[in-house]
């Protein structure tokens, strides 16, 4: 394949490559480092203190993140979807690859580009966002995270399913169990979908530590001050924002990651996450948790707490380093990038085609 312009549209909330939360912009950073990495030309259009081997272009300043869940939020994000637009007509891409959801995709679908727009789903889709994609499968090139997600939705044409991946490269494995200390952690913002209240009864029924790292949403804040805060008692811990090594060491020294979800969640980057770093999965089987736990090789799959409880008693049968080998081998880099590459290239014949009838 030919170098090609490639502009990737994210956010204006977080920069690429995040500093903590951000999984979305993460996600990007891999990608356009990769596609760099390969002679692609590449464009990050998001928020400042974005920065990386590719032109980074900050339509969005720092200050506009503390509008999140404000009244100004949605304006907010229409002006930089707006500016996006204005420059990705300005300028000769050959595709336009959007992350920032239904507002964006509305403006691809609409705006008459002559490079073909290229969108991710990145969450949760319900009835009316598929009566949405349906309407507009024909004008951008839908790409699902999980086979999960696209099932979420019916009648949607999607041009690939391609997973989120993280670099190994920066995270720390410990594959030798005497090296793990004897904890359990979970990765995530603290909300009951994401299930902390039924960690806490696991680490209760083991009788093991728990460590619990995820920050709390304002929404949340009621569920964090009745179900989590009175069990933080030294045997649960709970740390707001881990980020860089001393998440990665986080990871790396637990015995299993737990992710109790309570809902069908489209991916999980914690999972991986974990993995790359040794540490085996228990997870309840909902969203794409069976497309990312390979039973007995990088964690195993539970129905509810007793589920999880039998699966901590099978940790010893898992091979840590085969753990990591496979979790790399599947989500690392160079298999998203393979896949956004294919569906780049359908995209750019789709489009000649298109033009020359």
């Amino acid at each position: 394949m030919e170098p090609l312009r490639i502009v990737l549209i994210v956010s204006p909330w977080y920069p690429v490559p995040p500093r903590g939360y951000g999984g979305i912009e993460l996600m990007a950073y891999y990608l356009a480092r990769e596609l760099s990495q390969r002679g692609h030309s590449v464009t990050v259009i998001g928020r400042q203190g974005s920065q990386g081997p590719f032109e980074t272009l900050a339509l969005a300043p720092e200050s506009w993140s503390r509008q999140l869940g404000t009244r100004d939020q949605i304006p907010r994000y229409n002006l930089f979807l707006y500016r996006a637009y204005e420059i990705v007509r300005k300028r000769a891409f050959d595709v336009i690859h959007d992350h920032s959801g239904p507002p964006g995709i509305l403006l691809g679908a609409t705006s008459r580009l002559q490079a073909p727009v290229v969108a991710t789903l990145h969450g949760a889709l319900s009835e009316a966002e598929g009566e949405f994609l349906a309407a507009v499968d024909h004008q951008v090139h839908l790409v699902a995270i999980s086979r999960a997600q696209q099932s979420m939705v019916a009648g949607v044409e999607w041009r690939g399913v391609v997973h989120n991946a993280i670099d190994p490269k920066e995270y720390s494995p410990i594959t030798r169990r005497e090296d793990k200390d004897d904890y359990l952690v979970e990765l995530a913002r603290i909300s009951p979908e994401k299930g902390q209240h039924l960690a806490i009864e696991l680490a209760r029924r083991l009788n093991v530590r728990l460590v619990l790292a995820g920050k709390v949403d304002d929404e949340a804040r009621r569920y964090f001050e009745d179900k989590i805060q009175p069990h933080l008692n030294g045997q649960v811990v709970w740390r707001e924002n881990v980020q860089g090594k001393e998440k990665a060491e986080l990871l790396a020294r637990a015995r299993a990651l737990v992710f109790p979800i309570q809902w069908e969640e489209p991916f999980g980057l914690a999972m991986i996450e974990a993995m790359v770093s040794g540490t085996p999965v228990i997870a309840l089987a909902h969203g794409a948790a069976p497309e990312v736990v390979e039973p007995g090789v990088t964690g195993w799959l539970a129905d509810d707490v007793d589920g999880m409880v039998a699966a901590y008693s099978r940790l010893d049968e898992i091979d840590l380093q085969r753990c990591v080998e496979e979790a790399g081998r599947r989500f690392g880099p160079d298999q998203m990038a393979d896949g956004y590459l294919n569906v780049y290239e359908r995209a750019i014949e789709q489009t000649i085609y298109s033009g020359t009838d």
